[in-house]
């Protein structure tokens, strides 16, 4: 009995030692557990040729996203400003770009990686081109006193998004085209930082300080994710760092805010500085744990200002209650987290760019979600930044889609490659 397991055992080691992925053994093709879904009795394997959960909790997202921008602004035509639209205006300018992304997304998934990294700096400067173009006036539209948008009619163009995923492109195409000069101080990082100073003079012109900061942190996630000495990177951000400070020191708008986050409740500040805030943290305090049920929110009445947008959590918290926000954050998470998986996973398989512009992306997507739920409860001074996937924005949901389409279309030429075809 011993002797007849002992020759069973060998002859299992000999097939495991002849498997490896792309190869086809004697009884029929390899079985890639990343690949192919288990069978049910009787039927066969299933083909899986993308990340199904990953498309799933972002159309999640999206779905909440829209329920609650119309929640959010169906009142808003009671307000003199917006009297002339109709209650479903917001809804239904939302589902377009909705589609539009859609759209722009399943084109996008089409496109090879390798088209990406040939004309990444190429997207860089289109991005420069078109910040400066915002800034000219009768073709920027300005809002509360912001430069930051060029109108197309169909939606209001937004520069300082297709600016981040231009940086998540270029940041990475710089650190494969400069992985040599990585230990040399100012080779490897210079021309970076004289790249980023370009677009943050930019974009604080507009002024837009918010996208600024995504941007910096897509920059320096990728140098540092890049393999630049650690002793550069801590240089770097504190560079970064200092110059936040001076421009709140010299800015006495800024300054304010700060002031203003700090002590809210302050009468001070409450019915100024700290106003959305104040009223972001009394929704999150109304909606417990469950909330006041979907469409209750009071505060969306004219009291939040743009809850639509900046502030839409603080409507899902209010709405759906802590469980609706720790969904919210949950599901970010879970998001950000795999983007990440991806990128690793493309750098396991010796495609460094893009393993690095996928974790660029990540850092996008989740920085921005971190930023805006941390200005929603408080724990960041208040930014003009929208919540991913969720937000009411025309080309923030456009770009959204199309960066999640290319970080799919990375996990689909790494299964491609993982079972020995080609990208």
């Amino acid at each position: 009995m011993s002797g007849a397991v002992a020759t069973r055992l060998q002859g299992l080691a000999g097939w495991l030692g002849r498997l490896k992925p792309g190869r086809r053994d004697e009884d029929g093709p390899v079985p890639i557990r990343d690949w192919v879904g288990a069978p049910a009795a009787g039927q066969p394997a299933r083909l899986l040729g993308f990340d199904q959960a990953l498309v799933a909790v972002t159309v999640a997202l999206l779905a909440l996203g829209l329920v609650m921008v119309y929640s959010a602004s169906i009142a808003l035509p009671d307000n003199p400003r917006f009297a002339r639209y109709a209650p479903t205006h917001f809804l239904s300018r939302h589902a377009l770009s909705l589609s539009l992304a859609f759209v722009a997304a399943v084109v996008v998934v089409q496109i090879p990686i390798a088209t990406w990294e040939k004309w990444a700096p190429w997207f860089f400067v289109s991005a420069l081109a078109l910040l400066v173009l915002v800034l000219i006036p009768h073709i920027g539209k300005g809002v509360n006193g912001a430069r930051r948008w060029i109108p197309l009619g169909v939606l209001n163009f937004q520069p300082s998004e297709w600016a981040k995923l231009a940086t998540a492109l270029y940041a990475a195409s710089y650190m494969v085209r400069k992985m040599d000069a990585r230990e040399n101080f100012f080779r490897a990082v210079t021309p970076m930082a004289v790249a980023l100073g370009l677009t943050g003079i930019l974009l604080l012109a507009e002024p837009d300080m918010g996208a600024f900061m995504v941007i910096a942190a897509i920059a320096l996630g990728i140098l540092f994710l890049g393999g630049v000495n650690g002793r550069m990177f801590f240089l770097s951000v504190a560079v970064l760092v200092g110059a936040f400070v001076l421009m709140i020191v010299f800015s006495e708008f800024r300054r304010q805010r700060i002031f203003a986050y700090l002590d809210p409740w302050n009468p001070a500040y409450a019915q100024g500085k700290a106003y959305q805030l104040t009223h972001s943290l009394i929704a999150l305090g109304r909606g417990e744990l469950f909330g006041q049920g979907l469409g209750s929110s009071v505060e969306k009445l004219h009291y939040l200002p743009e809850a639509h947008t900046d502030f839409l959590l603080a409507v899902v918290g209010e709405e759906l209650g802590f469980v609706g926000v720790a969904c919210v954050i949950a599901a970010f998470f879970w998001l950000t987290r795999r983007i990440f998986h991806i990128g690793r996973q493309a750098i396991a398989l010796d495609r460094v760019f893009a393993g690095l512009m996928t974790q660029g992306i990540g850092t996008w997507l989740g920085g921005q979600a971190f930023i805006n739920m941390g200005v929603n409860l408080g724990l960041l001074p208040t930014k003009g930044l929208t919540l991913p996937l969720m937000s009411y924005g025309g080309s923030a949901i456009v770009l959204n889609l199309i960066a999640l389409a290319i970080v799919l279309r990375v996990d689909i030429e790494n299964r491609a490659l993982m079972r020995g075809g080609r990208t």
